[in-house]
């Protein structure tokens, strides 16, 4: 049975008491409405840990004046029911007060990594994002918290966040859950029609190939090319970004001497959906 709880006190008196029964303490952050790749994040935590714990807040602070924060999909009952089924033991399912007390002002930011990729286009999203994950960690001080490579540069920003502020948490990423069709799975796509979701499946695709050609020496800017050329032809829309950037420090590389990723984000019609693919170098 998974536990709720809705205040900063009762969770903080819930883990720190398994922290006395020396349990380590895995915490997955969520937005809710959860989906199969949620529930691999939360898998992963309970391989790490002897506790899981899962928060469900619709952050509004990492959503832009026009993004869609009123319109994102909420289900709490529904939320609530999967991390039963899935033996999460506690859901930290705090309000929009409980997170933002009345003159709230503090915001965390990681400006090295907040210069480019999606920050081009959602300048106010990663501080938000940053803001409430050290939230997060210090209300529930878990010993290992997970997140998805789906969303790379999130990841790479919260490893640096814990890292430049000594936050005692390990930070565990996960591969990209995906389709059938090899579309990474979101919370979005339930916002794309059929023949966009067939487009979409394209994004992977695209990715994996010019990867493979990359890792097989192709010259990094005509295989960069090449693949925007197809994400242009086969999706239908032109990428906000496509970048190769180095896979630590996400700066621009034009030479693959070191593990990179290759990422993209693309609006379908009014849908944006984001993708990366893991690079490695030529072997000699």
């Amino acid at each position: 049975m998974t536990t709720i709880v809705r205040t900063v006190s009762d969770l903080r008196a819930r883990v720190d008491k398994w922290h006395g029964q020396s349990h380590k303490v895995a915490l997955v952050p969520t937005m809710g409405y959860l989906h199969n790749a949620h529930i691999a994040l939360v898998e992963a935590g309970k391989q790490i840990c002897s506790r899981t714990v899962v928060s469900i807040f619709v952050n509004p602070r990492q959503f832009g004046p026009k993004e869609d924060f009123e319109k994102y999909p909420r289900d709490e009952q529904r939320d609530l029911s999967m991390l039963a089924n899935h033996q999460v033991d506690l859901a930290f399912v705090p309000s929009l007060e409980e997170m933002y007390p009345l003159k709230f002002s503090t915001v965390v930011s990681v400006p090295s990594l907040t210069q480019t990729l999606c920050a081009n286009t959602r300048p106010s999203h990663f501080s938000g994002v940053a803001t409430v994950c050290a939230k997060l960690f210090n209300q529930c001080r878990p010993d290992v918290a997970v997140f998805g490579e789906k969303d790379y540069q999130q990841l790479q920003i919260i490893r640096h966040l814990v890292k430049d502020l000594d936050i005692p948490t390990e930070i565990c990423g996960v591969p990209t859950v995906r389709e059938t069709d090899g579309l990474a799975i979101s919370s979005r796509n339930v916002y794309l029609s059929k023949q966009e979701r067939a487009r979409a499946a394209q994004i992977n695709l695209i990715l994996a190939a010019t990867a493979t050609r990359l890792t097989e020496g192709h010259e990094p800017a005509k295989e960069l090319t090449n693949a925007l050329s197809q994400l242009n032809k086969k999706v239908g829309y032109t990428p906000e970004y496509l970048e190769l950037c180095d896979a630590e420090t996400l700066a621009p590389i034009t030479e693959l001497n070191t593990p990179a990723r290759l990422l993209t984000a693309i609006i379908i019609n009014r849908t944006r959906l984001i993708d990366n693919w893991p690079v490695m170098p030529p072997t000699t």
